[in-house]
């Protein structure tokens, strides 16, 4: 079954949407100059209306690892998704501060990309073509990766189920391919999930 993970979820509605949908994990991000960003209060407020279900991913971009480990640490977040610059010394001292699941997110642009990243000492990786750009990269660039992972980048109602059918991923994170209007859309969120799931009957 295809995991399904319904990221930059910063309202109150946009979880009540996901609890009557119960993908297997919502993102909460925590870069700075990100449009969909939370602060760790409204990140534990929107926790607490979270269905037990479904796991927080909370997404940083070069976070002092101390502060990802308290929101690990305090229940805010069930795991956290490094979207920076971070290497494995970064990753190694996160791991002396938290049991908790680390995923570790790629940008594809090269067949070099993909092998770092099937390298990488995170627990998840999540294979994207920018920072929430919102848009794909060349899928056939992913046809060496040997390991499970995350496909980020462009997906939307329309390509999911043709991208699960040609790469088998791991998992499917979307942000941008449910929004309408800047904010996410639950009829949007609802026909994603829908998409997904026709593919793992």
């Amino acid at each position: 079954m295809t995991k399904i993970k319904l990221c930059g979820l910063s309202r109150r509605c946009d979880i009540e949407a996901a609890n009557a949908l119960m993908p297997d994990y919502v993102g909460f991000v925590f870069a700075e100059g990100s449009k969909r960003r939370v602060t760790p209060a409204q990140a534990q407020a929107l926790k607490n209306a979270l269905s037990p279900g479904i796991r927080a991913v909370g997404v940083f971009v070069d976070e002092a690892p101390a502060t990802v480990a308290a929101l690990l640490g305090g229940g805010i977040i069930d795991a956290a998704q490094l979207h920076g610059g971070e290497d494995a010394a970064y990753i190694r001292a996160l791991r002396r501060m938290t049991d908790r699941p680390i995923w570790q997110a790629f940008r594809v642009r090269t067949q070099a990309d993909v092998e770092q990243a099937g390298r990488s000492e995170a627990d998840c990786i999540l294979l994207d073509a920018g920072a929430g750009t919102g848009t794909a990269f060349d899928w056939g660039l992913l046809d060496r990766v040997e390991r499970p992972y995350f496909l980020a980048g462009g997906l939307d109602t329309e390509n999911v189920a043709g991208a699960i059918r040609l790469l088998r991923p791991f998992g499917v994170d979307v942000s941008s391919g449910i929004e309408s209007g800047g904010g996410k859309d639950a009829e949007k969120m609802a026909a994603f999930v829908a998409a997904v799931r026709r593919e793992n009957p």
